[in-house]
C-alpha cells in the first residue's frame, strides 16, 4: 500500500472553484484520486476535491510560512 500524504477526504459541502490547470497536473490529480479511492475502499474521489486538502496540507507543513505567520500574529497581538 502506498503512503499518501492525504488521508480520506471529508464528506463536506463542496465549494465551487474556477481555475485553469496544466494538463499534466490534472492527469496527476486524476491518478492521485484513483489511488486514494482504491486505498480507502471507495469510488474514485473527484480530483477537484483534492485541491483544498492538498493546499491545507502544504500550508500546514511549510515551516517558513508558520514562522513568519507566528511572528506577524505576535506583533499584531492576534
Amino acid at each position: 500500500m502506498a503512503k499518501l500524504k492525504l488521508g480520506p477526504i471529508a464528506d463536506d459541502k463542496p465549494v465551487k472553484v474556477t481555475l485553469e490547470l496544466p494538463a499534466n497536473l490534472h492527469r496527476d490529480l486524476v491518478a492521485y484520486a484513483a489511488i486514494l479511492g482504491r486505498e480507502a475502499g471507495h469510488v474514485t474521489t473527484d480530483p477537484i476535491r483534492l485541491i483544498v486538502p492538498m493546499l491545507e496540507r502544504f500550508i500546514a507543513s511549510d515551516r517558513g510560512f508558520a514562522k513568519v505567520r507566528r511572528g506577524a500574529q505576535h506583533r499584531t497581538g492576534d
